[in-house]
């Protein structure tokens, strides 16, 4: 099956399916990433927080698969935001992958609250590593719209995407709106609400109505919005029923009904950026 790509302001593009491997344990995730390659998934996210960047190399060095059909994301950590860590980091990742260039690098939190609040410097220096040549884009992750707006006005870089949590019950429509306004396409992280929509009665019944898993259908949902994707699973038969999203369409009406379930900042799921300070010893 073919996966649509989503075209970058940088004139690159991403597969707008990925697989996500926050959680998978180190020692499962050659393995788990090997089996999601054998799916078809070609698009994995991976981060300097997760502890397993060394995982994803082993596996795409194991697979074999041509460097240019493989799309690799990672994030820099909460205690690297310094420029000298920035690039020390990078290097660090690269090694771990295995890799000679990243395809996407992502700032992981603000953490307006941590280094003075100064996000900029990071970001500055993340830029930089684009011009040296060993990643192809940058971009952020659980930026608000104030903290996009700061990055464009003091740096004039727009991130290529804003990753954050987007789900039925979690529209997340500020940050949404604000990313597609500088130009940044948006990533969905817990694009299932951490398994919660299973249970949704809404939810199941848009999946009885079209003969698809809860699952399936709220990827879908987030695919006909035009976000990126990468539902995460250990489970081989998991990674191929979230794979399964291209070969049918939800309604207008469908789509709708699923969007009304937005219970605003009540639905979240993870932290909020704005006081998130979490800082790695």
């Amino acid at each position: 099956m073919s996966i649509p790509r989503i075209p970058l302001h940088d004139g690159t593009s991403v597969p707008q399916l990925g697989f996500g491997v926050f959680q998978v344990p180190p020692e499962h995730t050659e393995e788990t990433v090997s089996t999601a390659f054998e799916v078809g998934y070609r698009h994995i996210d991976t981060a300097q927080m997760y502890q397993n960047e060394a995982g994803v190399g082993a596996a795409i060095k194991r697979s074999g698969i041509a460097r240019d059909e493989l799309y690799v994301t990672t994030k820099l950590n909460n205690n690297n935001h310094r420029p000298d860590d920035v690039r020390r980091s990078f290097a660090e990742s690269l090694q771990r992958l295995q890799l000679d260039r990243v395809d996407l690098f992502l700032i992981h939190w603000p953490l307006p609250t941590r280094y003075d609040g100064d996000f900029v410097s990071t970001w500055k220096a993340m830029a930089g590593l684009v011009e040296e040549g060993a990643l192809t884009s940058v971009g952020v992750s659980n930026f608000e719209p104030d903290h996009l707006q700061r990055l464009v006005d003091e740096t004039g870089v727009v991130p290529v995407v804003n990753q954050i949590e987007v789900h039925p019950f979690f529209g997340n429509e500020a940050a949404r709106a604000a990313s597609l306004e500088h130009g940044a396409k948006v990533e969905a992280w817990a694009p299932i609400a951490k398994g919660k929509v299973v249970d949704d009665p809404v939810v199941n019944e848009v999946a009885q109505e079209v003969g698809r898993t809860p699952s399936q259908v709220t990827l879908r949902w987030h695919v006909q919005r035009g976000d990126i994707v990468f539902p995460k699973s250990m489970r081989r038969e998991r990674m191929e029923e979230n794979f399964a999203i291209f070969d049918f369409e939800l309604t207008d009406d469908q789509l709708h009904r699923i969007s009304s379930l937005d219970r605003g900042a009540e639905g979240r799921t993870g932290p909020d950026p704005k006081t998130f300070d979490y800082v790695p010893d």
